[in-house]
């Protein structure tokens, strides 16, 4: 099964090009033979912590945006992960989906929002969901809940094979964005977390800079072991890169010798982990 990830750059407020432009990058996703296409955070509104915008910008969970990845699921015969500002009665949430061939699989809202989102969105109350597909257990976040171990590892332990992480990366939590000689702070974090928790991670960002935001592109898909299959993409260009994954290299990412079991081996006993009312 392959895995793109579209590396493109919402116009803020334009929202029929937004749309236009993520119904040719998933077109050009199925092109390629891509069983599951990620697309970014925020990528139909735009990524911005303006309230007028983004009061004009968003949509109910069945609105355009759904009934337009929806379609383009159902003819190419693929799964399309993607985030939009979602309205629902007075509340505004910074929001993912995951749609296939037989229509929408997962409905998430950011549980962690940063530095100005804060002023704008509603903390997520939809959980940690996993949705069983014909290409892997796929788990949605966005962004900045990677800065949070506790999500990845609720997905992995609820069964998630492959995490779908919408994003739209920019500075702030790190000390220096991209250390010299090294990839941005979010692209190590997601490498180290997919060795870590034993799960595929394919990670879509905005790329350069709209209305006054500087993106840090890095785009990539990174696979259990923590090998990069592919990117981190340049900060400055759109681009699409296509991975091409085995999701049963989770099994043996977990079982890596008779010995070394990282998913058995954990001491719960000791220590669990609560999503929801699933403890782990």
């Amino acid at each position: 099964m392959k895995i793109a990830v579209a590396q493109i750059t919402g116009r803020i407020g334009q929202i029929e090009a937004n749309r236009a432009a993520s119904r040719v990058a998933i077109e050009e996703a199925a092109a390629a033979g891509a069983g599951l296409v990620v697309l970014p955070e925020l990528i139909v509104s735009g990524y911005t912590v303006e309230p007028d915008v983004l009061q004009g910008a968003a949509e109910p969970l069945q609105g355009g945006t759904l009934d337009l990845w929806s379609g383009l699921a159902r003819r190419h015969g693929i799964h399309v992960a993607g985030g939009f500002c979602e309205r629902d009665g007075d509340r505004l949430y910074n929001s993912a989906i995951l749609v296939g061939p037989d229509g929408l699989r997962i409905h998430y809202r950011k549980l962690h929002l940063f530095d100005r989102e804060k002023d704008v969105f509603t903390p997520g109350d939809k959980g940690l969901p996993v949705a069983e597909t014909p290409v892997g257990r796929i788990g949605l976040c966005v962004c900045y809940d990677l800065r949070f171990v506790e999500v990845l590892r609720g997905l992995a332990l609820a069964g998630a094979e492959i995490a779908a992480v919408p994003t739209a990366w920019v500075g702030g939590f790190d000390r220096t964005p991209r250390p010299p000689g090294t990839m941005i702070g979010q692209a190590q974090g997601a490498v180290l977390q997919a060795n870590l928790d034993q799960i595929f991670v394919a990670c879509a960002s905005q790329a350069g800079t709209e209305a006054g935001t500087r993106f840090l592109g890095s785009s990539l898909v990174v696979d259990p072991f923590g090998t990069i299959l592919a990117g981190p993409l340049d900060e400055d260009r759109p681009s699409m890169i296509v991975a091409e994954v085995d999701v049963a290299r989770v099994r043996s990412a977990q079982e890596r010798s008779e010995r070394i079991r990282p998913r058995a081996d954990r001491r719960t006993d000791v220590y669990g982990l609560r999503v929801g009312t699933e403890c782990h």
